[in-house]
């Protein structure tokens, strides 16, 4: 598979103290989507399960055959919301019980089997954050392998690893031993970093810097995203030391649709 040059992350952080959170977001991506963002990664640490399910319900509806959905952390909540896929951490579910789930969504929709009704969440030992009453949905791919998701993989520039019906799989490392075992699971891309100080989490990880880049793009022929610390001013440098991409957060806010012109301009 093939990731855009740019990878935005929408942090729900960043918007919580706004009058009107979830309007800001979805303004955000529109604005995001118009400059030429082909994915979009939503992260929300904090929300609980239903809040966080409405408002990437909500950004699926925006993103929908624009851009690639990606959601941090919740393997249950990229289902329920019919996102493209999931970003997880070391301390997530593990990779290779995401694939499965993944896996079996696609060969066994619920539809066809409601005895299947409260397997994922069972299996993932947390709320699905579900209003009383909803049921689990199998994702569109569930129903038809084969058909062709109507967005266009050239405009994602995801090559055709989602239009097979393939959820993604992205997974955060941040050492040279974590994206060794990284190669070796069932991912579509791995995330290495921070490459720089980066203040989007409360306790970072240690700096892995230009040289931690190069170490993972040597040990991997994954897609490689950097994160942690990337601007417009040193996105180059990383993109040189071997990352297909970069995923940026705070260089995007303040003026989101020029920011995202001049990194494509940037990355080329």
């Amino acid at each position: 598979m093939k990731l855009p040059p740019l990878y935005p992350i929408l942090d729900f952080s960043c918007f919580a103290a706004k009058g009107e959170p979830l309007a800001a977001k979805v303004t955000f991506a529109e604005q995001l989507l118009g400059a030429g963002a082909t994915i979009i990664q939503y992260r929300d640490k904090s929300s609980d399960p239903r809040t966080f399910l409405a408002n990437a319900r909500e950004l699926r509806r925006v993103t929908l055959n624009k851009a690639a959905f990606i959601i941090n952390d919740r393997t249950d909540l990229a289902l329920a919301c019919d996102a493209d896929g999931v970003h997880l951490g070391q301390d997530d579910l593990s990779p290779a019980a995401a694939r499965k789930i993944f896996d079996q969504m696609v060969s066994h929709p619920f539809s066809q089997s409601s005895g299947n009704a409260q397997l994922l969440p069972e299996r993932m030992g947390h709320p699905t954050g579900l209003e009383s009453g909803e049921q689990w949905v199998p994702h569109p791919f569930a129903a038809k392998t084969n058909a062709p998701m109507k967005l266009s993989s050239e405009r994602v520039g995801i090559d055709t690893a989602v239009t097979r019906g393939k959820l993604l799989i992205g997974f955060s490392t941040h050492n040279l031993s974590q994206v060794h075992e990284a190669d070796s699971l069932p991912v579509d891309y791995i995330a290495i970093g921070p490459v720089f100080a980066t203040g989007s989490k409360d306790n970072p990880d240690p700096v892995v810097g230009l040289d931690g880049v190069r170490a993972a793009r040597a040990a991997t022929t994954k897609p490689l995203v950097a994160i942690g610390g990337i601007t417009r001013a040193n996105a180059r440098e990383v993109q040189a030391a071997g990352a297909d991409s970069v995923a940026v957060i705070s260089d995007l806010l303040e003026s989101p649709a020029k920011a995202v012109a001049d990194f494509l301009r940037v990355l080329g």
